[in-house]
């Protein structure tokens, strides 16, 4: 069993909340509730970072599609590298490629490699 830096009572509630959520409008509403627009911007640009690196997306290629600095990059591919496999989890339930569900086949580029 997985046991989170994180756990706590109140984060804990916090899990139960976005589990108890059934429908997009239901997201959306907890999402302008809880988080500044920018936060949500924020996650969601990770969220595609990720699977983008899951596809071996170089560093370039990331920052010409998103806008997103190269440290993001570099947070999400450490999180997929040594995180608690949360990216990989998700990407594989919502039927990111095969690489996703697959993440010990799917090598992460350092910063710069494969780059042209």
């Amino acid at each position: 069993m997985y046991t989170s830096k994180l756990q706590s009572d109140r984060v804990d509630a916090l899990a139960r909340a976005f589990l108890s959520l059934e429908t997009m409008e239901d997201c959306y509403r907890l999402f302008e509730d809880l988080f500044t627009i920018r936060e949500v911007q924020d996650l969601a640009q990770r969220l595609e970072v990720a699977q983008m690196l899951m596809e071996h997306a170089t560093y370039t290629a990331i920052v010409e599609k998103t806008g997103v600095s190269t440290a993001t990059i570099g947070r999400v591919n450490r999180a997929l590298s040594y995180g608690a496999d949360g990216y990989q989890r998700v990407l594989a339930r919502m039927g990111a490629p095969e690489s996703a569900q697959n993440p010990e086949q799917a090598p992460i580029l350092e910063k710069g490699e494969g780059n042209s």
